[in-house]
């Protein structure tokens, strides 16, 4: 009964594409992923796949300095089953971190003054055995637009450590924070989906086993009178 519902799959990931050396690379590569799903487990079924466990945000450091906001957190969560087997096999995964500054009003809704977004690709070299982290403010398939910061390192226990640490991200300006004020920051951290290959899209959906985002939000009170 899988085999019947591949088909269906393969075919609608594949259809609609020109014939010619592009469409035979096409098809070459969605058969391969297509075996390595299979294979690997990686679209096994939902009553298998396995959670994020635990998953929270330990820590969470606001600092008011003279050019903006900064945010620290120490990040605790296991990266699903499904994902590090990926990672293993040579398939890049994506996260985003997302951070709002609301300033809070009691005569309406909060405001929202500031809003920033972090986006990570973690991949892993089987022929190298070496771990690589890419950092930018802007999508990776727009990452010609801004700056890339990379990492290496020699296990996926380092990668995951650096992910999971935050220090002194800048998530606004200081123009924007009303000193006599209060706000709230929103953060999330999250498995981006999106920016994998679709056929990982389509298969992922609605599958527990590739569930990860993590959350919390904390008051930054008004500064002392001076």
């Amino acid at each position: 009964m899988r085999s019947v519902t591949t088909t269906d799959f393969f075919t609608h990931c594949c259809k609609n594409r020109r014939n010619g050396p592009a469409g035979v690379h096409w098809l070459l590569f969605c058969a391969a992923v297509l075996s390595l799903c299979l294979w690997g487990g990686l679209l096994a079924p939902p009553a298998t796949a396995a959670q994020a466990a635990n998953a929270e945000v330990g820590e969470l450091r606001l600092e008011r300095a003279e050019d903006g906001l900064y945010l620290g957190a120490n990040l605790q969560f296991d990266l699903p089953d499904l994902a590090e087997d990926a990672l293993y096999k040579g398939i890049p995964m994506f996260f985003v971190a997302d951070a709002q500054v609301l300033r809070d009003r009691w005569y309406w809704s909060d405001r929202l003054v500031a809003e920033t977004t972090r986006y990570f690709r973690l991949s892993y070299q089987p022929l190298t055995r070496r771990w690589r982290l890419n950092i930018s403010a802007v999508p990776f398939t727009n990452s010609g637009l801004g700056v890339v910061l990379g990492q290496n390192f020699d296990s996926y226990d380092e990668a995951m450590a650096s992910i999971q640490r935050f220090s002194r991200w800048k998530i606004a300006e200081r123009d924007v924070i009303e000193a006599d004020a209060v706000h709230t920051v929103n953060f999330r951290f999250r498995l981006d989906m999106s920016q994998l290959p679709r056929p990982f899209q389509i298969g992922a959906v609605g599958r527990s086993g590739w569930n990860l985002l993590v959350s919390r939000s904390q008051r930054l009170g008004a500064e002392p009178a001076r």
